[in-house]
């Protein structure tokens, strides 16, 4: 900005958007100063680099403005947990399933944990058609992210929404 520029000759925008061609720096500065603005720098990589006669300070409020609105516009994600168990039977299954479906068209990721208990975890394959038949019912509404896998006592399925198109 201002004094800051190092480059010799540099490409001017005035403030009405209009370009005013290759000059030199001082030039640039004498016509900023004269406007009552400030020369800022807005893509010094360009040869030459290209400079825009504005206000600063309002530029850089601008900037803010811009920066919260791509914030505020910004999907956040959020993953819910629902934890099933081998033996679950039809209705508390039908419960957990309506649980999952809310939380993905909400536009949630859902993490569904199946728990064995004690001797349980040698019927790995129970739980492994449990998360099957969960994706299964889940198909048209969501994506496997993660495959059933095991993590110690629980075995693992990852789903989030289809994007929406």
């Amino acid at each position: 900005m201002n004094d800051a520029i190092t480059a010799r000759q540099v490409r001017v925008i005035d403030e009405t958007g209009a370009q005013l061609g290759v000059i030199s720096t001082d030039e640039a500065m004498n016509k900023a100063y004269d406007a009552g603005l400030d020369l800022v720098e807005v893509s010094p990589n360009a040869e030459p680099p290209v400079c825009k006669i504005i206000d600063y300070g309002k530029y850089k409020f601008q900037l803010q403005k811009k920066a919260a609105e791509a914030r505020k516009n910004q999907v956040k994600t959020t993953v819910k947990e629902v934890t099933i168990r081998p033996q679950t039977e039809e209705h508390d299954y039908q419960i957990k399933l309506k649980n999952i479906v809310k939380f993905i068209t909400k536009g949630d990721k859902v993490k569904v944990s199946l728990r064995f208990r004690g001797r349980e975890i040698t019927h790995k394959e129970l739980g492994y058609e449990m998360l099957k038949r969960i994706e299964a019912d889940t198909k048209d509404l969501a994506k496997v992210d993660q495959a059933p896998k095991m993590e110690g006592r629980f075995m693992l399925l990852m789903l989030s929404p289809l994007s929406k198109k």
